[in-house]
Protein backbone atom coordinates (compact mmCIF):
# COMPACT_ATOMS: atom_id res chain seq x y z
CA UNK A 1 0.00 0.00 0.00
CA UNK A 2 0.94 3.35 -0.62
CA UNK A 3 1.03 6.75 1.28
CA UNK A 4 -2.54 7.32 0.45
CA UNK A 5 -3.68 4.00 0.94
CA UNK A 6 -2.25 4.18 4.57
CA UNK A 7 -3.52 7.88 6.04
CA UNK A 8 -7.14 6.93 4.67
CA UNK A 9 -6.90 4.16 6.77
CA UNK A 10 -7.06 6.71 9.68
CA UNK A 11 -9.53 9.05 8.07
CA UNK A 12 -6.35 11.12 6.27
CA UNK A 13 -7.45 12.39 2.79
CA UNK A 14 -4.14 12.98 0.83
CA UNK A 15 -4.95 15.24 -2.18
CA UNK A 16 -3.77 13.18 -5.75
CA UNK A 17 -0.94 14.28 -7.00
CA UNK A 18 -0.57 12.63 -10.87
CA UNK A 19 3.01 12.78 -12.28
CA UNK A 20 3.53 14.29 -15.63
CA UNK A 21 5.91 14.43 -18.46
CA UNK A 22 4.19 16.07 -21.32
CA UNK A 23 2.05 19.25 -21.53
CA UNK A 24 -0.98 16.38 -22.92
CA UNK A 25 -0.26 13.87 -20.06
CA UNK A 26 -0.53 17.39 -17.35
CA UNK A 27 -3.87 18.48 -19.93
CA UNK A 28 -5.28 15.02 -19.11
CA UNK A 29 -4.25 14.74 -15.55
CA UNK A 30 -6.07 18.09 -14.64
CA UNK A 31 -9.38 16.97 -16.87
CA UNK A 32 -9.02 13.92 -14.08
CA UNK A 33 -8.41 16.01 -11.23
CA UNK A 34 -10.75 18.89 -11.74
CA UNK A 35 -9.27 22.41 -12.56
CA UNK A 36 -8.10 24.96 -11.01
CA UNK A 37 -5.48 22.76 -10.02
CA UNK A 38 -1.54 23.06 -9.41
CA UNK A 39 1.54 22.53 -10.97
CA UNK A 40 4.88 22.21 -9.15
CA UNK A 41 7.90 20.10 -8.72
CA UNK A 42 8.94 17.34 -6.40
CA UNK A 43 12.39 16.68 -7.23
CA UNK A 44 14.50 16.77 -4.32
CA UNK A 45 17.04 19.10 -5.28
CA UNK A 46 14.08 21.43 -6.10
CA UNK A 47 11.13 21.42 -4.01
CA UNK A 48 12.03 23.54 -1.45
CA UNK A 49 14.26 26.18 -3.13
CA UNK A 50 12.57 29.52 -3.76
CA UNK A 51 14.29 31.03 -6.20
CA UNK A 52 13.10 28.87 -8.87
CA UNK A 53 9.18 29.02 -8.90
CA UNK A 54 8.56 25.34 -8.36
CA UNK A 55 4.78 25.95 -7.78
CA UNK A 56 2.85 27.65 -10.12
CA UNK A 57 -0.92 27.54 -8.46
CA UNK A 58 -4.72 28.38 -10.02
CA UNK A 59 -4.27 27.40 -13.29
CA UNK A 60 -7.74 27.54 -14.20
CA UNK A 61 -8.08 25.89 -17.82
CA UNK A 62 -5.96 23.75 -20.63
CA UNK A 63 -3.98 27.05 -22.52
CA UNK A 64 -2.55 28.16 -18.89
CA UNK A 65 -1.49 24.85 -18.39
CA UNK A 66 -0.16 23.96 -21.57
CA UNK A 67 1.80 27.51 -21.15
CA UNK A 68 3.05 27.22 -17.52
CA UNK A 69 4.38 23.48 -18.35
CA UNK A 70 6.07 25.03 -21.11
CA UNK A 71 8.01 27.51 -19.08
CA UNK A 72 8.70 25.00 -15.60
CA UNK A 73 10.04 22.15 -18.16
CA UNK A 74 12.57 24.86 -19.89
CA UNK A 75 13.49 26.47 -16.52
CA UNK A 76 13.77 23.00 -14.51
CA UNK A 77 15.40 21.43 -16.93
CA UNK A 78 13.17 19.46 -18.99
CA UNK A 79 10.92 16.94 -17.90
CA UNK A 80 12.85 14.20 -16.25
CA UNK A 81 14.92 16.34 -14.03
CA UNK A 82 11.90 18.82 -13.25
CA UNK A 83 9.68 15.77 -12.03
CA UNK A 84 6.52 17.91 -12.05
CA UNK A 85 2.99 16.65 -11.11
CA UNK A 86 -0.37 18.34 -11.19
CA UNK A 87 -3.10 18.69 -8.33
CA UNK A 88 -5.77 19.87 -7.52
CA UNK A 89 -5.87 23.22 -5.93
CA UNK A 90 -6.47 23.16 -2.28
CA UNK A 91 -8.56 25.84 -0.64
CA UNK A 92 -6.00 29.20 0.49
CA UNK A 93 -5.12 28.81 4.35
CA UNK A 94 -2.68 28.51 6.75
CA UNK A 95 0.84 26.38 5.83
CA UNK A 96 1.81 23.92 8.52
CA UNK A 97 3.66 20.96 8.70
CA UNK A 98 2.99 17.61 10.62
CA UNK A 99 5.79 15.01 11.90
CA UNK A 100 6.30 11.79 13.53
CA UNK A 101 9.67 10.04 14.53
CA UNK A 102 10.63 7.76 16.42
CA UNK A 103 13.30 8.68 19.15
CA UNK A 104 15.44 6.16 20.78
CA UNK A 105 14.43 7.90 24.03
CA UNK A 106 11.34 8.46 24.34
CA UNK A 107 9.77 6.60 21.73
CA UNK A 108 7.11 7.91 18.71
CA UNK A 109 7.04 11.59 18.99
CA UNK A 110 4.62 13.88 17.33
CA UNK A 111 5.52 17.46 16.20
CA UNK A 112 3.70 20.69 14.76
CA UNK A 113 5.47 23.84 12.90
CA UNK A 114 3.70 26.13 10.30
CA UNK A 115 5.40 25.59 7.02
CA UNK A 116 7.94 28.12 5.58
CA UNK A 117 11.96 29.44 6.20
CA UNK A 118 11.54 31.44 8.59
CA UNK A 119 10.15 28.63 10.74
CA UNK A 120 12.64 26.13 9.07
CA UNK A 121 15.52 28.76 10.30
CA UNK A 122 14.14 30.04 14.06
CA UNK A 123 13.28 26.37 14.88
CA UNK A 124 9.81 26.90 15.57
CA UNK A 125 8.54 23.64 16.08
CA UNK A 126 6.62 21.91 19.36
CA UNK A 127 6.68 18.20 20.39
CA UNK A 128 4.21 15.92 21.92
CA UNK A 129 4.92 12.11 23.26
CA UNK A 130 2.29 9.28 21.42
CA UNK A 131 0.00 8.40 22.27
CA UNK A 132 -1.38 11.99 22.27
CA UNK A 133 -4.66 13.30 24.30
CA UNK A 134 -7.26 16.15 22.64
CA UNK A 135 -5.16 18.41 25.61
CA UNK A 136 -1.90 17.18 24.21
CA UNK A 137 -2.57 18.22 20.76
CA UNK A 138 -4.66 21.34 21.73
CA UNK A 139 -1.33 22.83 23.60
CA UNK A 140 0.67 20.96 20.77
CA UNK A 141 -0.82 23.95 18.28
CA UNK A 142 -0.57 26.65 20.94
CA UNK A 143 2.86 26.23 21.64
CA UNK A 144 4.77 27.33 18.75
CA UNK A 145 5.46 31.02 18.49
CA UNK A 146 3.67 31.60 15.39
CA UNK A 147 0.55 30.23 16.68
CA UNK A 148 -1.60 33.83 16.10
CA UNK A 149 -1.34 33.29 12.25
CA UNK A 150 -3.89 30.41 13.29
CA UNK A 151 -6.46 32.92 15.20
CA UNK A 152 -6.88 35.82 12.96
CA UNK A 153 -3.34 37.56 13.43
CA UNK A 154 -3.65 41.20 12.23
CA UNK A 155 -8.01 41.05 10.84
CA UNK A 156 -7.18 37.89 9.10
CA UNK A 157 -9.58 35.08 9.03
CA UNK A 158 -9.09 32.42 12.07
CA UNK A 159 -8.57 28.95 9.93
CA UNK A 160 -9.92 25.63 11.71
CA UNK A 161 -7.58 25.32 14.52
CA UNK A 162 -10.41 21.99 15.54
CA UNK A 163 -9.47 20.26 12.31
CA UNK A 164 -5.61 20.65 12.99
CA UNK A 165 -6.19 19.15 15.91
CA UNK A 166 -8.31 16.18 14.78
CA UNK A 167 -5.49 15.59 12.14
CA UNK A 168 -3.12 15.14 14.80
CA UNK A 169 -4.85 13.04 16.74
CA UNK A 170 -5.32 10.59 13.71
CA UNK A 171 -1.80 11.07 13.12
CA UNK A 172 -0.98 10.11 16.76
CA UNK A 173 -3.11 6.74 16.82
CA UNK A 174 -1.59 5.78 13.09
CA UNK A 175 1.51 5.84 15.31
CA UNK A 176 0.46 4.17 18.51
CA UNK A 177 -1.32 1.23 15.99
CA UNK A 178 1.65 0.97 14.25
CA UNK A 179 4.87 0.95 15.15
CA UNK A 180 7.27 -0.23 12.19
CA UNK A 181 6.04 3.70 10.67
CA UNK A 182 9.35 5.64 12.38
CA UNK A 183 8.26 8.45 9.95
CA UNK A 184 5.84 10.70 8.42
CA UNK A 185 5.79 14.03 7.44
CA UNK A 186 2.64 15.50 6.24
CA UNK A 187 3.88 18.78 4.02
CA UNK A 188 2.31 21.38 3.53
CA UNK A 189 -0.62 20.46 5.09
CA UNK A 190 -3.68 23.51 4.37
CA UNK A 191 -5.57 24.43 7.43
CA UNK A 192 -8.09 26.62 5.75
CA UNK A 193 -11.37 28.36 7.32
CA UNK A 194 -13.22 24.69 7.20
CA UNK A 195 -10.88 21.76 7.09
CA UNK A 196 -7.84 20.56 6.57
CA UNK A 197 -6.10 19.81 3.08
CA UNK A 198 -2.75 17.21 2.89
CA UNK A 199 -0.88 18.25 -0.07
CA UNK A 200 2.18 16.01 0.39
CA UNK A 201 3.45 13.21 2.52
CA UNK A 202 6.08 11.08 3.75
CA UNK A 203 6.31 7.97 5.60
CA UNK A 204 9.03 5.71 6.14
CA UNK A 205 8.97 2.30 7.31
CA UNK A 206 11.37 0.27 9.44
CA UNK A 207 11.50 -2.20 12.64
CA UNK A 208 12.07 -0.11 15.87
CA UNK A 209 14.84 -0.61 18.24
CA UNK A 210 13.40 -2.65 21.14
CA UNK A 211 12.43 -0.44 24.08
CA UNK A 212 14.50 -1.53 27.58
CA UNK A 213 12.53 0.68 30.14
CA UNK A 214 9.14 0.17 30.79
CA UNK A 215 8.25 3.59 33.01
CA UNK A 216 6.36 6.29 31.72
CA UNK A 217 7.70 9.11 29.51
CA UNK A 218 8.17 12.93 29.41
CA UNK A 219 9.45 15.38 27.15
CA UNK A 220 10.93 18.35 29.59
CA UNK A 221 9.51 21.72 28.37
CA UNK A 222 12.03 24.61 27.41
Amino acid sequence: ADAADLLACYGITLLPAVRVDSADAAVRAAEQVGYPVVLKTIAEHLRHRVDIDGVRLDIGAEAGLRRVFAEMTLRLGGPDQARLVVQPMAPHGIATVLGLNYDDSFGAVLSFGLAGPATELLGDVAHRLVPATDHDVADLVREVRAAPMLFGHRGARPVDVSALEDLLLRLSRLADDLPQVTSIELNPVMVATEGTHVLGARIRLSRPPARTDLGPRSLSRP
